[in-house]
């Protein structure tokens, strides 16, 4: 559906802006009306859906009333993440009382219970782990710090699917041996910096610890990431960046610094290059393909929170600023192309690079 220009309006170099800034009127009425066509679009749907007899076969309305649309769950539970952010920045524009309107109809107490049912399914005990469970937390701080009263609401009835959440992290990390570092779904970094944020925002203490510990266990002692080899033609992490993004939220400045120069020593020297190119798209109408702008728009927001995270005389930290600058750009091409395998996610993606 024609959203009209969704570009970044130009760079914004320098790393003392305010990044949420970056999102416009505009742009955010664009967006939202991406986000609410999808939520409520049942088909074509893709199931993550494991059936233990005939009595499981049912539609995707049917099996999960809250997060039906968006060709599948995750992408519809982080439209909502992108509708509840919108609402709370820019709460004045035209389509806000639609998305209003929206997340009551979804979030309701009796649509959430539902999920925590097929949540609790023996069947399930994999669904969507973990990049569909880090979106579900997310929404759920979104919605946890602010201030709007209906947000609050939703943040009570959408708490019990959150808690299931949490839960399965706290039943799945003590037996994970090994980090997944692939750029795509399951990736583990991913999984574990958004469960920090919300475990960190909410005061879950229990999974706080966990994630701290497993991300040290797992990312502390890596040296000289593997990045020439990136991009991965599906990819929308970079597993080097993601990791990165993940481990600035466990160390304090100093070590972070420190550990960022062992994990990528070639940052200063802008090396290796395929982590600061853009990715190239070339057919947006593949489902694969199409992964590759998000991926863009991924690498700007973590390059912006790379840079941030480094002190201000930190050379590294301009560059890594440059480098998300180059990529929003490229990233923002792809978000409205007319294309429902692209369409129905990367909006979400760019607001999360405009406003992180």
């Amino acid at each position: 559906m024609p959203v009209g220009s969704l570009s970044s309006g130009g760079r914004h170099p320098g790393r003392q802006e305010t990044t949420d800034k970056l999102l416009t009127p505009t742009q955010a009425a664009a967006f939202a009306r991406l986000a609410l066509a999808n939520v409520e679009r049942e088909f074509p749907n893709k199931l993550d859906h494991v059936m233990a007899s005939a009595a499981d076969v049912a539609s995707p309305r049917v099996l999960h009333p809250a997060f039906f649309g968006s060709f599948d769950w995750h992408s519809c539970v982080h439209a909502y993440w992108l509708l509840a952010r919108i609402l709370r920045l820019q709460a004045d524009i035209a389509e806000a009382a639609l998305i209003r309107r929206t997340l009551d109809s979804h979030l309701s107490a009796a649509n959430v219970a539902a999920e925590v049912a097929y949540f609790r399914r023996p069947e399930s005990r994999a669904f969507e782990r973990s990049y569909g469970w880090a979106w579900l937390l997310k929404l759920a701080a979104e919605l946890a710090h602010a201030s709007d009263v209906d947000a609050q609401r939703w943040s009570r009835q959408l708490a019990p699917l959150a808690q299931a959440v949490a839960d399965g992290y706290l039943d799945w990390f003590p037996d994970a041996t090994y980090p997944i570092r692939h750029g795509v779904h399951s990736n583990t970094a991913f999984a574990l910096a958004f469960a920090h944020d919300y475990a960190q925002s909410c005061a879950v203490t229990a999974l706080r610890e966990l994630v701290v510990a497993k991300a040290r266990e797992w990312y502390l002692a890596d040296t000289d990431a593997p990045a020439r080899w990136e991009p991965s033609g599906a990819d929308f992490f970079s597993p080097a960046l993601i990791e990165a993004d993940l481990m600035r939220r466990m160390l304090d400045a100093r070590e972070f610094r420190d550990w960022l120069a062992r994990f990528l020593p070639g940052i200063e020297k802008r090396e290796p290059a395929t982590l600061f190119d853009p990715a190239v798209v070339s057919n947006r109408s593949d489902p694969y393909i199409v992964h590759l702008d998000g991926l863009n728009l991924s690498r700007a927001w973590c390059w912006r929170a790379i840079g941030r995270a480094l002190p201000s005389d930190d050379p590294r930290a301009m560059i890594a600023t440059t480098a998300a600058d180059a990529h929003l750009a490229a990233g923002m091409a792809g978000v409205s192309s007319g294309e429902y395998v692209g369409d129905h996610w990367l909006a979400t993606f760019a607001v999360l690079a405009l406003t992180t």
